[in-house]
């Protein structure tokens, strides 16, 4: 039987989904600075500001960021929440890696 899928394993799949565009990351570590107007967010990427918006909305999509229109200006900022969410998953694996490490370290060391 297959299990439902859960609202948890629904946000972190969209949340490793937005994170594995290179643009979207960019964004995203933009707005860890703060709050940003979307044609300033858009500014260093060789695109045009419709193409940053899409990228955004999937960014927004993922609850990752949060678009606000005022007056003609749509502003954007970081909801970091889900990426909370995301690093307690890998948190799972750190020991994985650690144990893992551990022991190539041991084998080289005996190795000489």
């Amino acid at each position: 039987m297959i299990e439902p899928v859960t609202t948890t394993e629904a946000q972190l799949d969209a949340t490793f989904a937005a994170l594995g565009d290179v643009t979207r990351r960019a964004i995203l570590t933009r707005l860890a600075g703060g709050e940003a107007a979307l044609s300033k967010l858009a500014e260093p990427f060789d695109m045009t500001q419709t193409a940053v918006t899409k990228h955004v909305r999937v960014l927004e999509a993922a609850g990752l960021v949060e678009m606000r229109k005022r007056g003609r200006t749509r502003y954007c900022r970081l909801k970091a929440k889900p990426l909370r969410s995301a690093t307690d998953w890998l948190q799972t694996y750190r020991r994985f890696w650690e144990d893992s490490l551990a022991a190539l370290a041991d084998k080289l060391e005996n190795r000489t």
